[in-house]
């Protein structure tokens, strides 16, 4: 994806790392949408940053089929969506009151939504001669975090997902970019802003821009930190890295 020059919708940015994101992109000449639940909030980053806003809920399909029509009304030129939004519960599975509802929760927005956004949007995307869809997967689609087994497994799907479409999308002028982050500072779980297990927000974003701007072909983005995650199986050393992972985090802060 290139860097910059790029009309781009990232829904779930109105805190954390979409929102560190989108003030780097629009910084690098990119047109940014954002997109939230709070219509307070996106007014407030709307006069803060002059981002254009359109309220989205990532978890009814309703909301998504209005916005992204909202967004192409606007913005026919848009050729970048970043489907950000997602949860993260810590889930007790040993009875159902300990995880079902959270975990239905978390498969509608950290799976079925993505699905839904591709779903409203890759119409007008094959429509542009350079469009890109950036999903947005974790360190724990490839090591799993014992207290939140929902989210790992919709991060999970999440990858293969992308690998999929991008096998799909290769006839057409759609490409498909997995940001994948580590643990990072924000407000994800309780406690994770303060976590020494996180990477810092700031720097996490900087990373990210910096490797969109010298791999504009990469297929996945992956900042150092997530390096540990990301190739423990090919590695062979696997089990050391579901070992560590759990001992630094075992409350679940990431």
């Amino acid at each position: 994806m290139d860097i910059s020059g790029n009309t781009i919708f990232i829904p779930g940015s109105t805190s954390g790392i979409g929102l560190a994101l989108a003030q780097r992109l629009q910084a690098k000449g990119n047109t940014v949408i954002i997109g939230g639940r709070r219509t307070e909030l996106l007014d407030q980053l709307a006069a803060e940053h002059g981002f254009d806003t359109v309220r989205i809920d990532t978890a009814d399909a309703d909301s998504i089929r209005a916005a992204a029509a909202e967004v192409i009304a606007k913005h026919p030129d848009l050729n970048v969506v970043v489907t950000m939004a997602g949860i993260m519960r810590v889930e007790d599975w040993h009875h159902p009151d300990g995880f079902l509802s959270s975990a239905e929760e978390t498969v509608t927005t950290n799976l079925l939504g993505p699905i839904r956004l591709v779903a409203a949007f890759i119409e007008h995307l094959r429509t542009r001669p350079d469009a890109t869809i950036v999903t947005v997967s974790s360190g724990l689609a490839f090591a799993p975090l014992a207290a939140t087994p929902s989210y790992n497994a919709s991060k999970a799907a999440i990858h293969m997902l992308s690998e999929s479409l991008r096998l799909q999308l290769a006839d057409t002028s759609v490409k498909v970019v997995e940001l994948e982050p580590p643990s990072v500072r924000t407000a994800l779980l309780p406690g994770q802003e303060d976590s020494d297990f996180a990477m810092p927000l700031d720097e996490f974003a900087d990373e990210v821009i910096k490797l969109f701007e010298s791999q504009p072909d990469a297929t996945e983005i992956q900042v150092e930190n997530v390096k540990f995650l990301r190739y423990g199986e090919a590695r062979g050393d696997y089990e050391q890295v579901v070992a560590t992972l759990n001992a630094a985090d075992p409350h679940g802060k990431h």
